[in-house]
Order: structure tokens, then sequence, then C-alpha cells
């Protein structure tokens, strides 16, 4: 019977020195006794990615996407051949990947690549010879032929995305991502200091967790989580506690309708003042965004007047600059009376399967807010969320209002015809 195989990640803090280094050396070694066979994924030690990023910014305001993506995966090597020479100092055998040597090709665009494909040969091939594979997660390489193939990061916490894809290439057993806290938790702890860790949560939730700011886990790694079905667990990796199962979640509609809190404080609002109210003025705005690979999020647009009508939205803060240049030239061209910009707003959110069919609850929220005296600017929905846009200043008073008013320090309980009279009402022990 073959050994089980382990899919593990290590994050920049866990690796943040030669100390921490070598304690997640000595964390693998004891998954190795256990008889498994072991691919970890590794991101750059520590602060090491901002630090890449400022040194290209004090070369140039512009630095070339290919070059910039070269520079960054550095990064990731140097964590992985570090943490493989920690384990030949444990006398363990263990060899360092980079993306490209492990099988990692993507689409080619620099900075923002999406994995196309994993050929698993060579980490196969390293398993049967009985080594631990240690591979550089964030990166991988372009289709292009092998002449003219070229490094490409995948973005912000791409990492993660980087073992959960090769836990599903390789049909891994378990998918672990240790981070520096010990799982997904009701409201971020750092705030909210009642707030409660989940045992297991389900892919749609986290995934509308991760997506408005929850930073535990990238939303790219849970999207390939929930298609491919791979189970992922959330632990720390500086201490040993139950972490958070995300999976599938049989009872997800009969738990409590909000299940977590999420936050982003990397925001912005761009207002058009004055839209010329006709079809094609929304396509003119945001398709340039769009190929310039800005994410638009918040979109509210006002009843016109007098054939003109104001057109807000949201895109995170670290875009506005560029996102400003490509605007200004759609402003002069569609005649809008003018263009104003706001980076001091932040996002709150509720999240919970069902919570847009369980009536009441955009009015307990609104509500939760409206009492602690919290203004709301802007508001947005999906099945399982409901969003409002906030003044940055306010944000931690409304993430504990919300925490409190939806009573989430409560464990969980499978409801029988929950409603609005309570976060609870109808609850019986599950």
């Amino acid at each position: 019977m073959p050994a089980p195989l382990v899919v593990q990640k290590f994050g920049g803090s866990s690796l943040a020195d030669a100390d921490r280094i070598r304690r997640v050396a000595r964390r693998i070694a004891r998954e190795r006794a256990t008889g498994s066979d072991l691919v970890v994924v590794v991101s750059a030690m520590g602060d090491t990615t901002d630090e890449l990023l400022a040194l290209a910014a004090g070369i140039t305001d512009e630095p070339d996407s290919r070059e910039l993506d070269v520079l960054l995966a550095t990064g990731e090597h140097q964590s992985a051949t570090l943490l493989s020479m920690a384990l030949h100092a444990l006398g363990l055998p263990a060899i360092s990947l980079s993306g490209p040597q492990a099988g990692i090709t993507t689409d080619g665009r620099y900075g923002r690549a999406r994995i196309a494909d994993i050929e698993p040969r060579r980490m196969r091939a390293e398993l049967e010879q009985g080594k631990i594979v240690i591979v550089a997660g964030f990166q991988g390489m372009s289709e292009a032929s092998a002449a003219d193939a070229e490094i490409t990061t995948l973005g912000r916490g791409g990492s993660d995305t980087t073992a959960v894809a090769l836990a599903a290439r390789l049909g891994a057993d378990r998918c672990q991502i240790f981070t520096d806290v010990r799982g997904i938790f009701t409201a971020d702890p750092r705030i909210v200091t009642d707030a409660r860790q989940l045992p297991v949560i389900g892919y749609e939730e986290m995934l509308e967790l991760a997506g408005q700011g929850a930073q535990v886990m990238q939303t790219r790694a849970v999207e390939l989580g929930w298609v491919n079905g791979v189970v992922i667990e959330v632990l720390s990796s500086f201490e040993d506690a139950p972490g958070t199962l995300i999976e599938e979640d049989p009872f997800v509609e009969q738990r409590n309708k909000v299940r977590g809190l999420a936050h982003d404080r990397n925001v912005a609002k761009v207002t058009l003042v004055e839209v010329p109210d006709r079809p094609g003025v929304a396509h003119a705005v945001f398709a340039p965004l769009a190929e310039a690979g800005i994410n638009v999020d918040m979109i509210v647009q006002n009843v016109g007047h007098r054939g003109a009508t104001d057109l807000s939205f949201t895109i995170p803060e670290v875009e506005l600059a560029r996102a400003k240049r490509i605007l200004d030239r759609v402003v002069r061209e569609l005649g809008f009376r003018e263009m104003t910009t706001d980076s001091s707003v932040a996002k709150v959110s509720i999240v919970g399967a069902g919570v847009q069919n369980a009536p009441g609850y955009a009015a307990r929220m609104f509500g939760a807010l409206a009492t602690a005296k919290v203004n709301i600017e802007m508001i947005t929905t999906s099945e399982i969320r409901i969003t409002c846009m906030i003044a940055e200043d306010d944000l931690e008073t409304a993430v504990r209002a919300l925490h409190e008013a939806f009573e989430l320090e409560k464990p969980d309980e499978l409801t029988v015809g929950a409603s609005a009279d309570g976060p609870n009402a109808g609850a019986v022990a599950s």
C-alpha cells in the first residue's frame, strides 16, 4: 500500500528567520516520521517580497513586468533552498525545486498569472527516491516553447494557490496550509477579542470571506479546492492545535446564518460626476480598467436626471493611481463633469449561507451599524454576503458591533426555521 501523500504550505511569517526555518523543518520531520510522503510549498521569508518591491521602486517608478517577476521569484527560491538545507541537517533527504522545475506552467501574464497545467513527473520521481520535495510557491513558467519560456508569478497569496493546485494534481491525501493563526475565525481576533475559531467552513463561505478581505486564505486557492474537491486544513505553524477544515459542509443551510465577518482597508472609492446617461457609457468606463487588470468591486449608479447620472465604484487602493491615469482620458472623451476619489474608506461584510434568503438579516446589520453611529456609504450583496462601505476610521467599531449583534462568539448550532427574530431563533443542539 503506497504511503499517504501530504502537501504542506508554510507562509512567510513561518519562515521569517533561520530559527523559524529550523522549527518548520522539525515539524516536517514529525510528519515524515508517520510514514507520509511530503511535498512542501514555501512562501518568501518574512517581508522579503515587500523588500524586493521596494528595491525595484527605488530603481524606477514603473519596473518592467518581466524583470519584476524574475526578481520576486527569487524570494521563494531562498526559502526553498534554506528549508531543504535544514532538513538535510536533520538527516532527511530533501530537494528544492523552483515552480518551473516542479512542472508548473502558466498563462504567461506577468504579476497575475494563472496556472495552466502541472506536469508532476519530476516531483513523482523525487518522491519515489524517498525525498521530501520542497517547491517554491507563487511562480511558474509560461506555456511558450522552452526556448523563450518566461518566469511568471501568481500574485499575492500565490503560494496558497500553488499548494492546492499541487494537491489536486498529485491526488494528495491532505493539503495543509500553515500560517501565523491557527485557523479561520468569526472575525479578526486582533479587533474582536472574543472572536471564535470555526472548526469547519464551506468552500462558498470561505470564498466570500477571502474575497472580502479575510487574509488567511487566497481566493484562487479556495476556488481550486472547491472545483477539485481538495479538503484544505488551515493550521498554525507556531502551536500544535486543531485548525479549520475548508470543505463541503453538509450542514451549511442549517447552521447559524452568519458564520463570519470580513473587512478590507485596501479600498478606494471612485466617483464619476454627471456621467452621460446613455447606452455604452458603463462599458467605456469599465472595459479599460478590466484590460489593465484592475478589479472593480462595488458599483452604484444613481437614478439619472436631465440626461446625466453619478457613477461610483470601488477598486483596490493600491490600484488608485493607475486607475486615475486610465480614467482621466475617459472623463475627457465622454464629457463627465469631474472625477473624485476617496481612499479613506473600508468594507465590512457579513457572510453566511442563506443570508439573502433569511428575512431581516440586512435590517439587523444596518441597525447594528446605526446604533454604533457608523454611516453606510455603499451596499452590495450576494446570495451569502452583505457588504457595506464605511469610513475607515469607523471600521473597528463596525466589526465589533456586528460580531456582537450576530452573537458570533457563541458556538455553531444547527437551526430549524431560523428567523430574523434572533440570530439563533429556533436553534436546537446538533
